[in-house]
């Protein structure tokens, strides 16, 4: 009989917690960043069920009745997993890493239980057995899968954001603008406050470029230092997976859990001894103070817009004031011939690998099924089609369609960029992440400038793009910083220091703070 007092007690108690806390949140959530809700948790202003509501209401208000159209589908799971995060933290007195963050996850990453396209309908209902390593690494440090973002149709268009799930994606600070793709989706969420921060998936442009056209911060990681278990591939040798966040900071934070080796995916193993003990000691307001940094105007001087190169000239002068040492211009050798034929079209090989492990089985197991079932978007058509009438690679184009570690071509690539930034001492190389602003909804022609396809896919170097100011009709434009690889240290040291020097991001007008309920 105590023992059932007990028990009966403990109940009534975990009753009470979760009436008392239902709802409550007293903290804003536009602009919010993880300390502060952790700050808020902790003197109990704000509870992670009122924390997730709140999100959830922003979602309801603004994704769809705007024409955002960013996500695809919330966790119906959300609001419970908050409220046991509160119970826990109620009984432990602990928060975890990410305690009660609630992400918005790209459709390509797998979700337990939850539906995953990769923004194909023919993927439509497909829920896998299992998380994504990178979404279970997030989940176990107390992060909340609270949506799945809208992408371009299998990660195809590094432009727009347009799937045969769930349509087109537009830019948060200005409708009638495309948000870049293919993690169109999760930046404009995320720019939108729809989410804390989020997850998007990089094979040649598609973190960096969306989080420019959003001003968002976007982490290109070093190859080999994230997971891509888990993750519907596009050119499995050139895919990253990594986080989108309104600060420098929280994308850290997010890193931070991310990181480290993963026998389902081997080529972690060359980060094996390279990641430190936490990444946040390298948040350096004063970071750039003696920093040498090199302007790279091979890329900078591609025929830019005038307000981007206006734009550019400007950072460079903030980098300057405050500390850097600018070394301009950093030229690399041979690097257009180094550049050329770098990319390998394997995506009928790698995606038929992909579906084939899945469990369950998808409703489609290849690309010719994929094709077969007619359902995708018209835009991609003939990218489809053309990818299967390739065939799968031979085994001679896979030995010439090696990874960054092994593939001769991007190794001579590698070495040649970072023999530059030797030869000139800089800690990071710069330009801007597009030269030109984000296109109208409907110009696909207006695709043009896009940096970030050039180097790092390629030679496996980290770079980050940072917000670095705004261009005609409040269109955002970013700062590409890129490293020697695994040297993520110096670069979350060097953009912190950028970012809280020049504080360029703000949010977009059409989304501000709710009416209280």
């Amino acid at each position: 009989m105590r023992t059932l007092s007990l028990l009966l007690c403990c109940c009534l108690w975990l009753s009470g917690f979760s009436q008392d806390t239902t709802a409550k949140n007293t903290i804003p959530v536009v602009e919010t960043t993880i300390s502060g809700i952790h700050q808020a948790l902790r003197k109990k202003t704000c509870t992670c069920e009122g924390l997730v509501s709140e999100y959830l209401r922003r979602i309801a208000a603004y994704d769809k009745p705007t024409g955002l159209n960013a996500i695809i589908l919330t966790n119906p799971d959300a609001l419970s997993i908050a409220r046991s995060l509160d119970v826990e933290y109620a009984r432990t007195d602990q928060l975890r890493p990410l305690h009660c963050i609630p992400l918005i996850v790209k459709d390509n990453y797998n979700t337990k239980g939850l539906q995953t396209t990769a923004g194909s309908l023919a993927l439509k209902g497909y829920a896998p057995a299992t998380d994504a390593t990178l979404v279970r690494r997030l989940k176990d440090a107390g992060a909340i899968v609270l949506a799945k973002s809208n992408m371009a149709e299998w990660a195809f268009s590094p432009m727009v954001t347009i799937s045969s799930i769930a349509g087109e994606t537009h830019n948060p600070y200005n409708l009638d603008y495309v948000p870049a793709g293919s993690s169109g989706g999760t930046a404009a969420a995320v720019a939108a406050n729809l989410g804390e921060a989020g997850v998007g998936t990089d094979t040649g442009n598609s973190i960096r470029g969306p989080s420019s056209h959003n001003s968002l911060v976007g982490f290109r990681c070093t190859i080999g230092l994230l997971s891509r278990d888990g993750i519907f591939p596009l050119y499995l040798r050139n895919d990253m997976g990594g986080p989108m966040a309104r600060t420098v900071e929280d994308a850290t934070r997010l890193l931070e859990v991310m990181v480290g080796y993963d026998p389902a995916d081997p080529i972690t193993r060359y980060s094996s001894g390279r990641i430190p003990v936490n990444y946040t000691q390298y948040l350096d307001k004063r970071g750039l103070r003696g920093t040498r940094i090199g302007v790279f105007r091979t890329l900078s001087d591609r025929n830019p817009d005038p307000q981007v190169k206006a734009l550019f000239e400007k950072a460079i002068s903030d980098l300057r004031r405050a500390g850097a040492i600018i070394v301009d211009n950093v030229t690399v050798n041979n690097f257009d011939s180094l550049a050329d034929n770098q990319w390998c079209e394997v995506f009928h090989q790698d995606i038929d690998r992909y579906l084939s492990n899945l469990d369950p089985a998808p409703p489609v197991t290849n690309l010719r099924e994929i094709v077969a079932s007619g359902k995708y978007s018209a835009y991609i058509k003939d990218d489809l089609r053309e990818e299967l009438e390739k065939g799968v690679t031979t085994d001679t184009l896979t030995h010439q369609c090696d990874d960054a570690y092994t593939d001769p071509r991007r190794i001579a690539f590698r070495d040649s960029m970072v023999a530059a930034m030797d030869r000139y001492k800089v800690s990071a190389i710069i330009y801007p992440t597009w030269n030109n602003p984000p296109a109208r909804i409907g110009d696909f022609k207006g695709y043009k400038g896009d940096n970030s396809q050039i180097i790092a896919p390629h030679t496996g170097q980290p770079a980050f793009t940072i917000p670095m100011g705004f261009t005609y009709d409040h269109l955002p434009a970013g700062l590409q910083f890129l490293g020697r690889p695994f040297d993520e240290p110096t670069l979350i040291r060097i953009t912190y220091g950028y970012e809280q020097a020049t504080m360029h991001r703000r949010p977009p007008e059409k989304f501000p703070e709710l009416a209280s309920k």
